[in-house]
């Protein structure tokens, strides 16, 4: 347990180091980019003789970063596209805590898991059995399972939002996808997730728009402008949402929409 820990903390620490110190992701421009090397590297400078650090010292480093793990576990799956779409839908349904946003969370981190099982079954099968069985450092873990976090991040990264990104750090042209760093792609993942987030958002809205322009139209032509539209139209909403199974379709259809 504490070597999945320990995994998982240096895999999200690859991203950290390279968000914070982006010189070292730009270190040698000519040569490839190694995703995994930041944290190598930062361990051998920390150590100062080329050693990997104590476990005791990883582990201060790990806890030093809990207040930016959260961020950066959500930041670098599908969980912010999965929860702005639940969001959104609960509004065009004109419900303000129904369902609540515990329940909420919870529905896009089970679906997140669900996404990200074939990235976590690798990153299993690469990382984290070899060093659990001693074959390989905790460098070279999570060296292997950044580049599974990399492959992934880049599959759903426009393009045009990681040349933005590329533009304004300034960063020489990329030869194959491998060669972009974290600190270049994590802010244009996000971007385009956010950007993909509201396009479903906007499709979702369509049909609920509708019912409300027709009850409000109608409310209007009865003469019944004192009584809320809202009223009126949630029941209508609710009723086309369960008769065309509209949670199995949207949880679907977001789990369809990381198929690359």
């Amino acid at each position: 347990m504490r070597g999945r820990i320990l995994l998982i903390g240096g895999v999200l620490l690859v991203a950290g180091l390279a968000l914070v110190e982006p010189a070292l992701a730009q270190a040698a421009p000519a040569a490839p980019v190694d995703n995994g090397g930041a944290l190598s590297r930062a361990m051998g400078q920390i150590s100062g003789d080329g050693r990997s650090m104590s476990l005791s010292l990883q582990i201060l480093i790990l806890m030093s970063l809990l207040t930016v793990l959260p961020s950066l576990v959500l930041m670098m799956t599908s969980f912010t596209r999965i929860i702005i779409v639940l969001s959104l839908l609960r509004q065009a349904l004109g419900l303000q805590q129904t369902p609540p946003n515990q329940v909420l969370v919870g529905l896009a981190l089970f679906l997140s898991l669900f996404v990200m099982r074939p990235a976590i079954d690798t990153i299993n099968a690469q990382a984290f059995d070899p060093y659990g069985k001693g074959q390989i450092s905790i460098e070279e873990a999570v060296g292997r399972s950044g580049k599974v976090l990399h492959g992934f991040m880049t599959k759903q990264t426009r393009e045009s939002d990681l040349k933005l990104f590329a533009n304004l750090a300034e960063a020489p042209a990329f030869r194959t996808p491998e060669d972009i760093p974290f600190s270049i792609l994590l802010p244009a993942f996000v971007t385009s997730e956010l950007k993909t987030a509201f396009q479903i958002g906007f499709m979702i809205f369509l049909p609920f728009l509708i019912i409300d322009l027709v009850v409000a139209s109608t409310l209007m032509a009865l003469g019944m402008m004192m009584l809320s539209p809202t009223i009126i139209s949630m029941p209508f909403k609710l009723l086309l949402f369960v008769l065309v199974d509209g949670w199995a379709l949207t949880m679907g259809s977001l789990a369809g929409s990381f198929a690359t």
